[in-house]
C-alpha cells in the first residue's frame, strides 16, 4: 500500500512539473535596427524559454516567406544559445519567420495552461526588411479629392444635430453621456462622451477614439475624461450599452462579415467603409463644436480598425493635430496586386477600395499634425509593408515603433522594438 502511495505521488509530481512549464518561444535579429541592405543576410536567433531559462534538445521547425514570393522551411534544434536562421532578399520588402517547437512525440510545444486550464501552441512571429521607405501602394485614384469633396457636401446637407444625448453614471471628477448624432447614411454616430465636471469655455484638449474589427457598444471610459473632451465611438452608429446577446445577435446577421463584401466593394458609394468613414468626419466636428473645446487640440486614436479610422479622420479633417494609430488595419489595400505577403483575414482588393486607403488619406494629414504608428512585424492581419506604406507617406511629424516578434493578436513578452522618426532617417 505504500509502494502504491508513493508511486501516486510520483506521477503526481511530474504531472505538476508538466503543468508548471511555463514554455515560449523569444526571438529577435542581429542589428540594432529591423532594415537591412539587398542581399545582407539576416540572422535570426530564436530561444525557447522556460519562464526565462532556456530550454535544450527540442525541435524547432521554422518558415521563411515574404514580399519577394519566396518560401524556405527548416528545422533546428533548440540550446541555450538559440536556433540561428538566416534569410535575405534582394527585394525591397518584408521577410516574415515563423517557428514552432515540437515535442518528442510530434506535437506543439505549448504554453503554461491559463486560469480556464487551456494551452496554446507556442511560436515566434517576425522578420525584418529591406528598404522599407522605398514601398508604396498601388496608384491612387485620379478623382480621389473630387470624389472625397462630393462625400463631404453630402455629409453637410445633413445638419449637424444631436439626437440623443443622455447623462449616464460620472464620478466626482467627470461627467458623462450616451450621444447620438445626426450623419449621413443609415447609422447616426453613436458614443460615450466624458469631460470634466464644471468645465469652462474653450479649455479642453479633445480626443476622439475608435474600436477595432467587432460589433459592440462603445466603451465608457471615465478616467479617459479627466483631462479632456473624451468620445468613445462604436463602429457601426448601434446603440450603447446593451446586452451583449444584441450585439451577438447582429454579428451572425445584419453584420456578419461586414464590410468584406467584394460586390459592396465594387463602387466606393456602396462599401461599407463610406458610411464608417462619414461617422467620423461628423464625430470630429461633434468634439470640435463643443464650447468646451479649446479650438486648437484634436487627437484621433485607435487600433486596428481603429487605427485605420483615425488615419482616415486626420487625412479628412484637417484640425486633428495629434493621431495615433497602432497596426492600422487596410493600409495598402492593393498589396494583393503587388504580389506582397499577407495573411489568411483581408479585404479582397477593388479599384474602388483605393478611396478607402489609409496610405492615401495619410498624405491629406495637417502636415503639422503629431503622427504616431505602431508596426508589429510578425502581424499579417495589418501587415507591416502597408503600415509603413502609410508612415512613408506623410510628411509631417511622425514617430514609428516597430515590434519584433509581435502579431496582431498577440504580444511576444519583452518583445524588442525599434523607433524611427521623421528626423531620424532609416539605416
Amino acid at each position: 500500500m505504500l509502494k502504491k502511495i508513493f508511486v501516486l505521488a510520483a506521477c503526481l509530481n511530474i504531472a505538476l512539473a508538466s503543468f508548471a512549464q511555463d514554455y515560449s518561444l523569444f526571438g529577435t535579429h542581429n542589428k540594432p535596427s529591423p532594415v537591412y541592405t539587398p542581399g545582407e543576410n539576416m540572422e535570426f536567433t530564436v530561444k525557447l524559454l522556460d519562464g526565462d531559462k532556456a530550454v535544450a534538445g527540442k525541435k524547432l521547425k521554422w518558415t521563411r516567406t515574404g514580399d519577394d514570393g519566396i518560401t524556405q522551411n527548416g528545422e533546428g534544434i533548440s540550446s541555450a544559445d538559440g536556433l540561428k536562421i538566416t534569410a535575405s532578399t534582394d527585394k525591397p520588402g518584408f521577410v516574415r519567420i515563423y517557428v514552432t517547437a515540437i515535442n518528442e512525440d510530434g506535437k506543439p510545444v505549448s504554453s503554461k495552461p491559463n486560469q480556464q486550464g487551456k494551452s496554446n501552441p507556442i511560436f515566434f512571429d517576425g522578420g525584418a526588411c529591406v528598404a522599407p521607405e522605398t514601398l508604396q501602394g498601388v496608384p491612387e485614384p485620379a478623382d480621389f479629392d473630387a470624389y472625397w469633396n462630393k462625400q463631404k457636401e453630402i455629409l453637410a446637407a445633413v445638419p449637424l444635430k444631436v439626437l440623443e444625448m443622455k447623462e449616464v453614471p460620472g464620478n466626482d471628477k467627470v461627467k458623462a453621456f450616451d450621444v447620438k448624432i445626426a450623419c449621413a447614411g443609415k447609422m447616426p454616430v453613436s458614443g460615450y462622451l466624458v469631460m470634466p465636471k464644471n468645465a469652462k469655455a474653450k479649455s479642453l484638449p479633445a480626443e476622439v477614439s475608435f474600436h477595432g474589427y467587432g460589433v459592440g457598444s462603445s466603451s465608457l471610459n471615465l478616467a479617459s475624461g479627466e483631462n479632456k473632451i473624451s468620445f468613445n465611438i462604436n463602429a457601426h452608429g448601434l446603440p450603447n450599452g446593451l446586452p451583449k446577446e444584441y450585439y451577438e445577435k447582429l454579428k451572425e446577421k445584419e453584420l456578419k462579415n461586414y464590410a468584406f463584401s467584394k460586390e459592396e466593394n465594387a463602387n466606393p458609394d456602396t462599401s461599407y467603409f463610406n458610411g464608417m468613414f462619414m461617422r467620423a468626419m461628423r464625430a470630429m466636428e461633434f468634439v470640435k463644436s463643443l464650447p468646451e473645446w479649446n479650438g486648437k487640440d484634436l487627437r484621433a486614436s485607435g487600433g486596428s480598425q481603429g487605427g485605420m479610422q483615425s488615419l482616415i479622420a486626420a487625412g479628412l479633417d484637417k484640425d486633428v493635430n495629434d493621431c495615433y494609430a497602432w497596426s492600422p488595419w487596410n493600409c495598402d489595400f492593393g498589396r494583393t496586386e503587388l504580389k506582397r505577403l499577407v495573411g489568411n483575414w483581408y479585404v479582397a482588393y477593388t479599384p474602388a477600395l483605393n478611396y478607402y486607403d489609409p496610405v492615401n488619406h495619410v498624405k491629406r494629414v495637417n502636415p503639422n499634425c503629431k503622427l504616431f504608428i505602431i508596426s508589429n512585424l510578425g502581424d499579417y492581419v495589418c501587415p507591416p509593408s502597408g503600415v509603413w506604406i502609410a508612415y512613408n507617406n506623410y510628411a509631417g511629424p511622425k514617430t514609428m515603433e516597430i515590434r519584433q516578434g509581435c502579431e496582431h493578436g498577440f504580444t511576444m513578452k519583452n518583445y524588442p522594438k525599434f523607433t524611427i522618426s521623421a528626423n531620424q532617417p532609416v539605416k
